[in-house]
């Protein structure tokens, strides 16, 4: 099960909904980076569950743990481990409906690949699985931002057919932070954001649930990150973003909007300013042959409706009968909220492991 990710800064991450405990293990983070609980809290209280009225009420706290890494509030080059307990599990949730597959869910992949499964919430491949994504994505943010002075900021563009209509100026997209974060769905415009807070709740009560799309920019990544061929860094990016579970698609720039333009309105046009080579356009998010040109990274991801619903649904069970079900328990009506800080960590991933690759590209890099 292929469970880590990145090449230098190296993630592992472990556990299941209902599990013990859910976390990750961070391997190759510099020694010397001031570090504490206190850094990877924050991202986990955007993703914990029971935050908001439009997000599951399971109740759990998610308070982190960091086990090992660090000594005196600093890390020393250790693999650094961390770990949240789940204190609201529900086993009963689930019982009923152990032997029939959830329609649209992993359920069916996951009996069919390995015969035995964690049938509790979804086991490994619940969205909870996250955890640790989003605990080392903390500690990858904090490297960039402090190391390379890159920000990165994530927020709800699209529920169903309610958009942001109007593009944010990403030079100062870091000062929305607060806009971001002042509403439960995490848009930045705060009239769309009651729409859609009040759609999710209609669809909640009916039963149902909505996907939509996270948006997503990294400003300040210098020109000159990605190692093509294979590993090109827009490659990477799609990877680590089809590993979020309930991705479906992933743009980068104009992404799909490229194939209605010409050639002399899609290409980006090079200009100096401040001494630096800018483009007057970011048709490209950022990254041209695989490779970081100093624009924003801009990126958008698609995230399909929650599979587990409590309308009944026709299925089938491990003995091969078709049959029906209702889905009881606590879940999303909508997973982008709190995809947002998922996506973030994601992002920083990629960008902190070829942040760190860079210094190896050149000769006179090395020291």
């Amino acid at each position: 099960m292929g469970s880590s990710f990145g090449r230098l800064f190296r993630v592992t991450t472990y556990g299941e909904s209902h599990g013990e405990a859910l976390g990750c293990i961070v391997e190759n983070c510099p020694a010397g980076l001031t570090l504490t609980e206190k850094d990877i809290q924050g991202d986990l209280d955007r993703r914990r569950p029971g935050q908001s009225r439009v997000t599951t009420p399971r109740d759990e706290a998610d308070r982190v743990k960091i086990l090992s890494g660090t000594f005196e509030e600093k890390t020393i080059g250790a693999p650094i481990a961390m770990a949240v307990f789940n204190e609201n599990a529900r086993e009963k949730d689930y019982s009923d409906i152990k032997d029939i597959f959830r329609p649209s869910h992993a359920d069916f992949t996951y009996h069919a690949r390995y015969g035995h499964r964690a049938w509790r919430g979804g086991g490994r491949s619940s969205a909870r699985a996250t955890i640790g994504i989003v605990a080392a994505g903390a500690v990858a943010k904090k490297i960039l931002r402090e190391k390379a002075g890159v920000e990165i900021v994530g927020y709800v563009s699209q529920i169903k057919d309610l958009r942001l209509e109007t593009d944010l100026d990403l030079e100062s997209i870091v000062t929305l932070r607060e806009t971001i974060e002042s509403n439960p769905v995490r848009t930045p415009d705060a009239v769309l954001a009651e729409k859609m807070v009040r759609l999710i709740q209609d669809t909640r009560q009916a039963g149902d649930s909505l996907g939509g799309v996270v948006s997503c920019a990294a400003v300040g990544v210098p020109a000159g990150w990605g190692d093509p061929v294979f590993d090109r860094l827009d490659a990477l990016i799609a990877h680590a973003m089809l590993a979020i579970p309930a991705t479906k698609g992933v743009e980068i720039g104009s992404g799909f909007s490229a194939v209605t333009m010409t050639g002399s309105e899609h290409n980006d046009a090079f200009r100096m300013k401040d001494g630096k080579v800018t483009t007057a356009t970011n048709y490209s998010g950022g990254i041209q042959g695989g490779i970081s040109n100093g624009m924003p990274i801009t990126l958008r991801v698609a995230f399909k409706p929650t599979a587990t619903i409590s309308r009944e649904q026709e299925s089938v069970d491990i003995h091969g009968e078709e049959t029906t079900l209702k889905v009881k328990g606590r879940h999303d009506p909508c997973v982008l909220p709190r995809a947002v800080p998922i996506v973030e960590a994601m992002l920083a991933l990629v960008l902190v492991d070829q942040f760190m690759l860079a210094q190896t590209a050149r000769y006179e890099g090395l020291s």
